[in-house]
């Protein structure tokens, strides 16, 4: 798989009646940021469960590199206030083989003020960024995010954001990563993947947003409104990302 730690293969998934997924190829590259973008009930979080291995597709495969390690930061965290835990306590719930300095981890992802905090009481950002360095005690080759933004302000998403790319940066991890906030987050991946079932098209943010397909999922002005960000990135990956449009015949 040279330099590719995911593949999957011709993945469809049918509950039902229901196509929840259809056909889909996706391959992550080592030290890339690849984010899956969709309307609501596009399968986008069925997808990433799909590669995680917690939902088996109906066909196709997912095969992940020899020794790769993943780490996962869900959508939502349903606490239960009748339940009080601290941050500190959460993150000595997880199982990792190494000794962990949590006011280390915590001060990487900018949470260290939090370490004796209830869970309950956190804003989201805050609570993000707790589940994210949770998610980087594994020491994860890939890291995946669910809508890791969700519930957070603007000031917020952009910081969070700008946190997901200095980690990919500082530990060399992919990141394979779901969001709604495409005008934020065109800045900050390699690769856009646009799904609605099957894959509309990918490529790098680019090509996507001038894909037609993208404008029929996203209104013929989603373009215009993202240009400006895309040309204001300030940031260099040292792999060269190629460009895909992979657009299937239902796309």
């Amino acid at each position: 798989m040279s330099n590719n730690l995911l593949e999957l293969q011709s993945i469809s998934l049918k509950v039902g009646e229901r196509q929840l997924l259809d056909s889909i190829d996706l391959t992550l590259h080592a030290g890339e940021i690849m984010t899956v973008v969709g309307p609501n009930g596009a399968g986008k979080t069925t997808l990433l469960r799909v590669a995680l291995g917690l939902q088996k597709p109906t066909s196709g495969q997912v095969k992940l590199a020899s020794n790769v390690m993943v780490g996962y930061v869900p959508q939502k965290l349903h606490i239960d206030p009748t339940f009080p835990i601290t941050v500190r306590r959460f993150l000595a719930l997880a199982k990792v083989q190494n000794k962990v300095d949590f006011n280390a981890l915590l001060s990487d992802v900018g949470a260290e003020h939090v370490i004796d905090s209830p869970l309950q009481n956190l804003s989201g950002g805050e609570l993000q960024r707790v589940l994210m360095a949770r998610a980087l005690m594994r020491e994860p080759n890939i890291l995946v995010l669910d809508e890791p933004v969700q519930g957070v302000d603007v000031h917020g998403q952009v910081e969070l954001y700008d946190l997901i790319s200095r980690v990919r940066t500082e530990r060399g991890c992919a990141i394979l990563m779901v969001s709604h906030d495409l005008h934020l987050v065109m800045s900050s991946t390699d690769r856009v993947l646009c799904l609605n079932q099957h894959i509309c098209c990918s490529g790098t943010p680019e090509v996507v947003v001038s894909d037609p397909a993208y404008a029929a999922l996203f209104g013929p002005h989603a373009a215009n409104h993202l240009a400006v960000y895309i040309h204001e990135k300030d940031h260099k990956h040292e792999h060269d990302c190629h460009a895909t449009q992979d657009i299937n015949n239902n796309g």
